[in-house]
């Protein structure tokens, strides 16, 4: 049976705490996960987030959901993303500490995505595979990321419109899976969410 474990580790803004979800063998890959928005409840216990780490886990991947500072059991303060940017390369390194050179998998879901995204430019090459879920296009400013990231959308997006990501997309010449009536929070909609990452990452060479 797949085991949890909680961390806790000196972060750039204080004590940052995260959950491990290890494969009941030895891991093929490691998946760090980001949450949404602090400032609107945003925590690693959001639905997404933790479907998210059970679908890398049920790939083999040990898989690495945390909070960003100010959340939770973390400390600092909302940065806006900046600090944000930080925590999640603090967490990569504790995770290559853990596990050595692994393939990385960083995957983020609306403020996370756009936090991921900014920090796989510092991971670039070592970030094998970016998983966003609805990134915050529009309200941030999102780079371009790498051609073979995994981009998923809701039609009826409330929170980020789907012509925004889709315009962010366009110069990237960037694909994205779009769920037909599917809104921000995928309301519905995990188990098939859960269903397209498993089908991109089985039988993907990482």
């Amino acid at each position: 049976m797949p085991e949890q474990r909680k961390i806790a580790l000196a972060g750039p803004a204080g004590r940052l705490e995260g959950i491990w979800h290890l494969p009941d063998h030895e891991p093929a890959a490691v998946a760090v996960v980001a949450h949404p928005l602090p400032t609107m409840g945003g925590t690693m216990e959001h639905k997404i987030v933790t479907t998210l780490a059970k679908t890398f886990t049920e790939l083999g991947y040990a898989t690495l959901r945390f909070n960003f500072r100010g959340v939770g059991n973390s400390e600092g303060e909302f940065d806006s993303g900046n600090g944000e940017v930080e925590d999640l390369l603090a967490m990569v390194q504790h995770a290559r500490d853990e596990f050595g050179h692994l393939p990385l998998i960083l995957s983020g879901f609306s403020f996370g995505g756009y936090v991921t995204a900014r920090a796989a430019q510092h991971l670039h090459p070592q970030a094998h595979k970016l998983v966003l879920v609805a990134p915050a296009v529009g309200r941030f400013a999102m780079p371009h990321v790498p051609h073979n990231t995994l981009v998923l959308h809701g039609e009826n997006d409330e929170v980020i419109s789907l012509s925004d990501a889709l315009d962010w997309a366009r110069p990237q010449h960037l694909p994205i899976v779009v769920l037909p009536e599917a809104g921000h929070f995928f309301h519905g909609r995990l188990s098939q969410l859960k269903q397209i990452v498993l089908h991109e990452f089985h039988g993907c060479r990482l």
